[in-house]
């Protein structure tokens, strides 16, 4: 199991270029099962999840054609079976994003349960609720969701969401695209990866209208039609690199994003005490070599600050100015990176669903564990800050959702490699 060694005390200066959105591509390559002929999908990030999703559609008979841009391909038509197996979703998640499309276009899913991150409950009721209420069966056993739609299809239905639910609201948006009638999904998830997946559900034909608003309205068409599209930037992986910089008292330059996604995230920033300036495609931190002043945070569901940039901005406190309070308020589970932080001389204090930082100058490097794909992400921005050596073991989370973590910040400077378990 690889391992990644970091000696920290560098400031990060430099550039470099934002990939593609993992939880924007994956909807995306769910939402391929939905057309009528090849779709190409483009600026796909090299990860780990996206293999496993390729590799589950050539485990369903489908032939994904990838070229070296990392473009794919994908043909539905040459589909064989309509069975997602448990040796490849128990490692991801987003693999339960099959189900709606599979439904929808051939009548009939088999997918099991999935696993991923151990972050908190995340329950794939809602996902079963909303095919229900388009009038599919639906049974579970054996650790498989088994879905049949009825005879003609499924209908179009109005379903409210109990809780807001991004791969929720993904997947019943992506059955209602052939569901016949209109259906209207309500307490819908407002997060640009949403926006993006409506914006190639409709660049297929398909007639959604409402993404970015807690309203979507979807009205059923016969059949999508092939298209090329190009997955949006990584907004978690640009907010990462940007608090990196702004630890370590640096400068960074991310390139082919969008600030508009990430407005929250920036705020945050500028109350650290970081100075931002945007262009259309491009952000650029500055801290002029300064110590960032602690903030305070509440996670939430966007356009509010994002959970997935928690973890980060723990990292960023332990080491700022003041005591900064951060609350998470979507998953119960997500402070495990803390009592690693420990190890390296953070000062942290949890209480429920808050974490108290109070910042202290240094940090000392110190063997550490990555637990979740976002905390293994604080852990090596803290490395970076650290005085001495960090090892980072079980990195296999952060590969899950950062596309050549080490070569990026090599090119901003950090001392930082990867070894061989």
């Amino acid at each position: 199991m690889d391992k990644l060694i970091i000696t920290g005390g560098v400031r990060l200066d430099g550039e470099i270029r934002i990939s593609g959105a993992k939880n924007s591509a994956l909807p995306i390559l769910a939402a391929t099962l939905l057309c009528d002929g090849p779709v190409t999908v483009a600026n796909l990030p090299h990860l780990h999840d996206i293999t496993t999703m390729i590799e589950l559609f050539g485990r369903m008979g489908i032939e994904p054609v990838i070229d070296e841009k990392l473009s794919v391909e994908i043909n539905p038509n040459t589909i064989k079976t309509l069975v997602a197996p448990y040796e490849l979703v128990k490692t991801m998640r987003a693999s339960i994003l099959v189900l709606g499309p599979m439904v929808a276009r051939f009548g009939y899913a088999e997918v099991a349960l999935p696993g991923g991150c151990a972050i908190g409950s995340r329950p794939v009721d809602l996902h079963i609720r909303g095919l229900e209420a388009m009038g599919a069966e639906i049974d579970v056993e054996g650790g498989y969701i088994k879905a049949k739609a009825p005879e003609g299809g499924l209908r179009g239905a109005n379903f409210f969401f109990d809780t807001v639910s991004v791969t929720g609201t993904e997947n019943i948006m992506m059955a209602a695209a052939l569901a016949k009638g209109r259906s209207v999904l309500q307490n819908s998830a407002r997060e640009p990866e949403v926006v993006d997946l409506a914006n190639f559900l409709n660049a297929m034909g398909a007639k959604v209208s409402g993404a970015g608003t807690d309203t979507i309205i979807i009205d059923g068409v016969e059949k999508l039609h092939p298209t090329t599209y190009k997955v949006m930037p990584d907004r978690i992986e640009t907010g990462t690199y940007l608090v990196a910089a702004a630890v370590t008292g640096g400068r960074v330059k991310v390139k082919d994003t969008d600030p508009t996604i990430l407005e929250a995230v920036l705020e945050k920033l500028k109350e650290a005490g970081a100075e931002i300036t945007t262009g259309e495609d491009w952000i650029e931190l500055n801290m002029h070599g300064k110590r960032p002043k602690a903030v305070n945070v509440r996670t939430a569901p966007y356009p509010a600050f994002p959970t997935d940039m928690q973890a980060q901005f723990i990292s960023l406190n332990a080491i700022a100015e003041g005591t900064g309070a951060v609350i998470e308020t979507i998953f119960e589970n997500r402070f495990m990176h803390v009592y690693e932080l420990h190890r390296m001389g953070a000062k942290i204090q949890v209480e429920g669903n808050t974490a108290i930082v109070t910042g202290t100058e240094t940090l000392k490097g110190a063997p550490v564990m990555a637990t979740d794909l976002r905390a293994s992400a604080s852990l090596v921005i803290s490395a970076l800050v650290a005085e001495g050596d960090t090892l980072i073991d079980r990195i296999y989370h952060i590969d899950r959702g950062y596309e050549c973590i080490e070569e990026k910040l090599q090119m901003l400077g950090a001392k930082i490699r990867r070894v061989p378990g």
